[in-house]
């Protein structure tokens, strides 16, 4: 822990006087700084980091009073106390004294118990002060660092591990001058076996390393969903429950723990060591809110990871009743999924837009329940009647999916993805971009795969003629039909189709 004399700047233009003082507060523990004028004075204050001052009103050039006023009306300085000497019924010295934003007098001549009671009142005034100013500024700091976790949460992308390293981070100390934080970061995640691992800033970064025994053994753990917090220094370290822990930590770690704030739960035990000045209650709850905060995003994201399996069950479910229906090969609508979310990630869409087509391409015949049978598995080709039934499946998908936010791009795909770019498609004609991204994707990724398989009315064909066809045309499948974008990327990325294809076959 940090500990230093508290240096005391004591100014007055009588050196006899800065003796008195320097004999008075050396012997208790204090540094005493001297000046012998304001000039002097403003340098040091302006130089060191001074605990307190100790100012005679009375001085040639720059008075007691000037000095005092340029101290607290600078934003540095301004929480330094300064304790005026004047004289002992110099009432209209007292009141410039107050005005000039002195914390407190000594009186002329000067008592040595009055000295050392000022001072040891002032300190403990900066103090509370400092610590009070310090919470607000980590309560600030606490509703940041929270409004981003939120703003960047991603519930099924959500990792504890990751996210208890980002509060370490956070937390510990990375400079010297910042001894309201730990120096040390213990932290423990049970996933079936506890896993325990010791943090510490060090010049190149956050360091993170294993630790290679069991915490656990050394504590009493709390159960359910019980969390419990502690803030310990040194003079109480030995006396709790902790103390096989800090002998275990201490010896095997090589460190010794001056002081500690603990937040255990039958998940996550988080210690945070060697704060450089006392720890108290609040430290305890400030740690308590962020692993609060941490199990909190978990639950939500395993609760919200249940459903998304559930989401994609169902999807998958309709989506085989439609392939069987309508007689094509099992990993169809499996295929589409992947090779639409190749063309998405190549065309640099959003993570999110990527993992939305891949699951709900899976909707995109769903109409099909609709159509009859005897069309969808006709072995001869179909008549312009039949064809234009089953053309309908666009608009009867549309109708199954309806309007739900969940499943909107699903929806969009089922009616879109037979559109031409060129607007020769089906059913509204829809040219160019007026068809949505994903139908245009679809579009590709489903004529590639009907082209490699074997349908009632055609042979299954290579992935180069395949791509021949795509890109040249063959009087049924022409490049005019597909977004150009999307064109171009499937000829930059076909061998992935081919890959796909390959590793999903039927």
């Amino acid at each position: 822990m940090i500990s230093h004399k508290p240096k005391i700047l004591c100014v007055d233009d009588e050196y006899a006087s800065l003796l008195l003082f320097d004999a008075l507060l050396a012997p208790k523990g204090y540094e005493c700084i001297l000046a012998k004028s304001g000039s002097e004075a403003l340098d040091i204050i302006k130089a060191q980091k001074i605990d307190a001052v100790i100012l005679d009103v009375m001085m040639p050039e720059i008075d007691g009073f000037e000095i005092c006023r340029t101290i607290k009306n600078d934003e540095r300085l301004r929480r330094i106390p300064v304790i005026m000497v004047t004289a002992l019924r110099a009432k209209e010295e007292r009141l410039k004294s107050i005005q000039a934003g002195a914390d407190d007098f000594i009186s002329k001549p000067v008592d040595k118990a009055e000295v050392l009671s000022r001072i040891n009142a002032a300190l403990k005034m900066k103090a509370q002060d400092e610590r009070l100013n310090l919470a607000y500024s980590n309560m600030i700091d606490m509703i940041s660092f929270g409004e981003g976790i939120i703003k960047t949460f991603k519930p099924v992308e959500f990792n504890l591990t990751r996210k208890i390293d980002s509060i370490a981070e956070h937390l510990i100390r990375h400079k010297m001058n910042s001894p309201e934080k730990p120096l040390i970061i213990i932290a423990g995640i049970y996933n079936k076996q506890w896993e325990w691992h010791k943090y510490e800033y060090i010049a190149r970064g956050l360091e993170k390393k294993a630790i290679d025994f069991d915490i656990a053994e050394f504590i009493d753990l709390p159960v359910g969903e019980e969390t419990r917090i502690r803030f310990l220094n040194r003079e109480e370290l030995m006396k709790y429950e902790f103390t096989p822990f800090i002998k275990r930590v201490e010896e095997a770690l090589s460190l010794r723990i001056f002081n500690m704030v603990s937040c255990l739960s039958s998940d996550i035990c988080f210690f945070a060591m060697n704060y450089g000045i006392s720890v108290t209650g609040y430290d305890a709850k400030v740690l308590e809110s962020f692993i609060t905060q941490s199990l909190f995003l978990r639950s939500l994201s395993d609760k919200i990871k249940v459903t998304e399996d559930d989401f994609f069950h169902i999807v998958s479910a309709l989506a085989r009743v439609s392939e069987s229906i309508d007689g094509v090969a099992g990993n169809h609508i499996l295929r589409v999924g992947e090779y639409s979310a190749a063309v998405a990630g190549a065309l640099g869409m959003p993570a999110s837009f990527v993992n939305e087509i891949r699951i709900q391409a899976r909707l995109h015949d769903v109409g099909k329940i609709q159509i009859s049978p005897f069309i969808l598995k006709k072995p001869h080709a179909l008549t312009a009647e039949e064809f234009e039934s089953i053309k309908k499946h666009t608009i009867y998908g549309a109708k199954i999916i309806e309007s739900n936010s969940r499943l909107d791009m699903a929806k969009e795909i089922a009616l879109t993805h037979h559109e031409r770019w060129d607007g020769s498609g089906y059913p509204n004609s829809l040219r160019g971009e007026d068809i949505p991204l994903s139908g245009r994707i679809i579009s590709i990724a489903d004529q590639y795969d009907a082209i490699r398989n074997q349908r009632p009315h055609k042979p299954a064909f290579d992935h180069e003629t395949t791509g021949r066809i795509i890109t040249q045309g063959d009087g049924r499948t022409m490049p005019s039909h597909f977004d150009p974008q999307v064109l171009e990327t499937f000829k930059n990325i076909h061998k992935r189709f081919e890959e796909i294809y390959e590793s999903h076959k039927d």
